[in-house]
């Protein structure tokens, strides 16, 4: 597939990090040549300097026969004019953009995008999927990750296994057999540094972190089974009053289970701004590092600590801080990567990863086959993938033993009608079944493969 790439910042790296390493044909532009020069060095790349609105430059970028071009600049109307030239004079069949202002993202507006208006596809919100992943975080505190699948029967937990974990040096196939009613399923372990999918003989040890697919109902079950707590989460401290850590108070104000939170933002003009924007919700003039405005917040007696600002050094120091102040939990918005692995020493609880979130919702709209949804793990090691199997899917009417999965994929939960079942080797998968499943990166083509359909749904 031929994907043309505008704009090199986060979103646009790790997009076309992840899309060239599956050997897709991606060119990058952008006007900052230094830019560019990195991304093609580093990168199986190809680079163009220049406006990605300008038609000559995304005629020299290789749109007469793109299959797709990706607008991820940082102005939402740049974006926009991407889409629209490379519509109206190089018919390119797909456009995303990355669009940041909610007036753009209004419901009432969406007419705005039909393709005799302003022909965009898909229009993402990185913003929104961030404020989405921090909610969803709450939710589920004692995950570190988390994820909903099947419209929202099935979760994929991240846990962190510790020393007092009951279920420690058990094979998986007999936790299946202690456990036979429990409707959850370890799909992916981390040891080490290392990811992978176990096999059912493998066991768990202290300083795992493992993903398990469970049904909705069973997911205070897991949370037990596996040594986490589950305590509501009533008390909420946000740090930072930007565009996530706004739209994340706003969506607590309208929950009906009442959590109290209160913002700290250091910027007098945002924290004014997230004053006159939320009703119910006390905003704090100050920064979130300093232990009087810490104090002044009641951090200490916090069920939960958001640390959101756009800076993760100060997020995690933010984090830390609050733990050695009382909070009971604390999570940091994490663009960096490489920062996660110091998660553990720090006693952060979890992290949310902006551009894995991000990436996870551009990769559901190019994925072949009938795909609903994908979560990126990690840092682009594995993928969770939900898709509607069709007639011409070779999984169609076979047993998952009779299917040949890689080694590196397992099946975490199917979708007959509208029963969520745990998955066995002898569960049948029909046309119209919704699969999840867990695949390593380098797993994710044969998945494709095995998703296959015909062109109607590409």
């Amino acid at each position: 597939m031929k994907v043309i790439i505008c704009g090199t910042g986060q979103v646009g790296w790790q997009i076309a990090r992840h899309l060239s390493g599956e050997k897709n044909d991606v060119t990058v532009v952008d006007n900052n040549a230094e830019a560019v020069r990195r991304a093609t060095e580093a990168l199986d790349v190809q680079g163009v300097v220049g406006f990605a609105s300008y038609p000559d430059i995304l005629e020299k970028a290789g749109a007469r026969d793109a299959d797709m071009v990706i607008a991820a600049t940082h102005s939402d109307e740049v974006n926009m004019v991407i889409c629209q030239v490379a519509h109206s004079i190089f018919g390119v069949p797909r456009k995303i953009a990355r669009l940041r202002a909610a007036s753009y993202r209004n419901a009432i507006y969406t007419d705005l995008y039909r393709r005799e208006h302003m022909p965009i596809d898909v229009v993402i919100s990185p913003e929104r999927e961030v404020a989405e992943a921090a909610l969803q975080r709450l939710a589920a505190p004692a995950a570190f990750d988390t994820e909903s699948f099947l419209a929202g029967q099935a979760q994929l937990l991240g846990l962190a296994l510790e020393e007092d974990c009951a279920v420690l040096n058990t094979p998986l196939r007999q936790l299946n057999d202690l456990f036979s009613t429990l409707r959850a399923i370890v799909v992916g372990v981390r040891r080490e540094g290392r990811l992978f999918a176990p096999e059912a003989e493998d066991q768990l040890f202290a300083g795992d972190q493992i993903y398990v697919m469970s049904h909705i109902e069973d997911v205070g079950r897991t949370f037990e089974i596996f040594g986490k707590s589950t305590k509501k989460q009533e008390r909420v401290v946000i740090i930072g009053a930007g565009n996530i850590g706004l739209m994340v108070a706003q969506a607590l104000e309208k929950r009906t289970d009442r959590i109290r939170a209160k913002v700290i933002e250091r910027n007098r003009a945002q924290a004014e701004r997230a004053a006159d924007a939320l009703e119910r919700t006390i905003v704090l003039h100050g920064d979130g590092l300093d232990v009087a405005v810490l104090s002044e917040a009641n951090v200490e007696k916090a069920d939960a600590v958001l640390c959101l600002t756009d800076d993760d050094k100060v997020n995690l120091l933010a984090a830390v801080r609050a733990k050695a102040e009382g909070s009971a939990m604390a999570i940091a918005l994490v663009n960096d990567p490489t920062l996660v692995p110091l998660m553990g020493p720090l006693d952060i609880d979890a992290y949310i990863n902006p551009r894995a979130t991000t990436v996870s919702s551009i990769l559901r709209h190019i994925r072949h086959g009938k795909v609903r949804s994908v979560y990126s793990i990690g840092d682009a090691e594995a993928e969770v993938i939900e898709a509607q199997v069709l007639s011409t899917s070779p999984l169609a009417g076979r047993t998952i033993r009779e299917i040949e999965f890689p080694e590196g994929v397992l099946v975490g939960a199917v979708q007959k009608g509208r029963q969520v079942v745990k998955p066995s080797s002898e569960t049948r998968i029909d046309e119209g079944d919704v699969i999840a499943l867990f695949a390593m990166a380098a797993d994710v083509p044969e998945v494709e493969r095995l998703l296959q359909v015909s062109i109607d749904f590409f």
